[in-house]
């Protein structure tokens, strides 16, 4: 008996460390890019390219991020166009969220004839890849003059049919009971919705956020479509007047990939603590 109890504690143990082991790999595979681009931005050009890659550097190379905010011709569009790509990035991904929400609220929570056919029929636009309607798009915003504008940029990305299913999918967990309760105190459904259903929606938003304000964030091919002037190019775009300069500084573009992944990481930091939400139901309706 205490044989078997010594292998089953020595098994369980040997699946600890290799669980580890392949965590500690991944995270390897996963950090090492990071730290080169971080390290490699406060390095001359020259350092970058030695080999092998002196992972710290005599001397801290701050140039590299003033040359990166001045810009290839010294204007700081820089500024301009972080700005850009806050806004777009914002602004989808406010509208994605209250969107789907709503979607997914109405699909798992109302039963309604064709409920189940609206929910593939949404499901199915998944399976269209985004190059196939990118012309059309892009004529239909040309004949309504939106090109090199906000409006260009955010419209067509108001809502996915991932948000609409992370949330719907989400939301299908969420107890009728909290609901009916509510509805017979005499709430109405738009209040059941924004005290109720949101406020303990925070994992689901809070994913669906992250994804959203990174897929606007890192968006290229359509502001490479829709955009002229340098004043509406958004961080992508500024990103490739280094890559088109016949003389780039890899330092400068280090400079500048890492400025551009700051908000990323203020805004995974900020909002990492709803994925392990463990807070009960918040189900009280303020009046």
């Amino acid at each position: 008996m205490n044989a078997t109890k010594l292998r089953a504690s020595l098994s369980g143990k040997l699946g600890d460390i290799l669980i580890w082991l392949f965590l500690a790999v991944a995270c390897v595979f996963v950090v090492t890019p990071l730290l080169f681009m971080f390290t490699a931005s406060f390095m001359p050009a020259i350092d970058i390219m030695k080999l092998p890659y002196p992972w710290v550097s005599d001397h801290i190379h701050w140039q590299n991020y003033w040359n990166g905010l001045r810009g290839p011709d010294g204007s700081f569009i820089f500024l301009r166009n972080t700005l850009n790509s806050l806004v777009v990035a914002l602004a989808v991904t406010v509208t994605t969220v209250i969107l789907s929400s709503l979607s997914g609220y109405g699909l798992a929570k109302f039963k309604f004839k064709g409920r189940n056919a609206v929910f593939m029929l949404i499901m199915a636009t998944m399976m269209i890849p985004f190059e196939t309607i990118m012309i059309p798009l892009y004529m239909v915003t040309m004949k309504m003059g939106l090109q090199d504008s906000y409006a260009g940029l955010i419209l067509p990305f108001l809502t996915n049919a991932f948000g609409v299913f992370l949330m719907r999918q989400f939301l299908l967990t969420f107890p009728d009971e909290v609901l009916d309760a509510a509805r017979i105190d005499g709430a109405s459904e738009p209040r059941i919705f924004t005290h109720i259903v949101l406020p303990n929606s925070g994992p689901a938003i809070a994913t669906l956020a992250i994804l959203t304000f990174r897929s606007q964030w890192d968006n290229l091919l359509w502001p490479l479509l829709v955009v002229q002037s340098d004043e509406m190019k958004t961080i992508p775009l500024y990103i490739t007047k280094f890559m088109a300069e016949t003389h780039s500084d890899e330092g400068i573009m280090m400079a500048v990939a890492a400025m551009a992944s700051l908000p990323m990481f203020i805004l995974f930091f900020t909002m990492s603590k709803y994925f392990i939400s463990t807070e009960g139901l918040h189900s009280t309706i303020k009046g």
